[in-house]
């Protein structure tokens, strides 16, 4: 979905992809089921690769979101350079994850009915066992980085975190604003029509407010947003 959004964002944004083991180009690797491991492997890919090598953001989507920030956090406690702004979408902040509940490992029924709940999958994918399986394994993959996710209290970082969220998630706006006590400068929350997966159906809208919240940010072009 990321490379759509070369062509429909501004010229002076580039997008830059931030595949995980398992998927797209890295589809050979297995697939990391822990978020510290997790994390600290893309802090790698960040420091072997051209990202992070101008000013840039980071953008993550509902798992994509934790891991935007672990890597932040990771990269401050390194003094690396930071991005200028963190943009997390669907997911309730770090500080508000205990308690949740995730589908037991190998389970293909539960998985298969968070797929429904969620929505956005084509129902192509559900009467095509091999490509159902295949994602399958990916989501049994995610929950379990989800799942072995612990909160460690630090202190805010030294940029601004923009929060994006569907109207009809079912995650509470208490639990989104609390990112905001991770950042250490002035954030903000937008809402989109949609459900998780509002990014599709509100795309334009979106990308509209990643624009401006970048140039608010002050990331001059040629810059990168980098998507996790």
């Amino acid at each position: 979905m990321y490379f759509r959004w070369r062509r429909l964002l501004p010229a002076w944004i580039e997008v830059v992809p931030l595949e995980l083991p398992g998927r797209g180009s890295r589809i050979a690797e297995p697939a990391v089921r822990e978020f510290d491991a997790l994390a600290t492997r893309l802090v790698e890919s960040l420091a072997s690769g051209r990202h992070g090598s101008g000013p840039y953001a980071l953008f993550g989507h509902s798992m994509g979101a934790l891991l935007a920030h672990g890597i932040a956090r990771r990269l401050h406690a390194q003094g690396a350079p930071l991005p200028q702004a963190l943009l997390v979408s669907a997911a309730a902040a770090p500080s508000r994850r205990a308690g949740e509940h995730f589908p037991a490992a190998g389970d293909s029924a539960a998985l298969t009915a968070e797929l429904r709940r969620h929505g956005g999958t084509p129902d192509e994918l559900f009467s095509n066992p091999e490509l159902l399986g295949m994602t399958l394994d990916l989501l049994d993959a995610d929950y379990r980085v989800c799942e072995s996710y612990r909160y460690r209290p630090a202190p805010p970082l030294p940029l601004p975190i923009h929060v994006f969220a569907g109207r009809e998630d079912d995650i509470d706006e208490p639990c989104l604003r609390a990112w905001w006590d991770e950042s250490g400068r002035e954030s903000t929350l937008d809402w989109f029509h949609g459900g998780h997966f509002y990014l599709r159906e509100s795309e334009s809208a979106l990308l509209h407010r990643i624009a401006a919240c970048l140039r608010r940010a002050r990331v001059s072009p040629p810059d990168s947003t980098v998507c996790a």
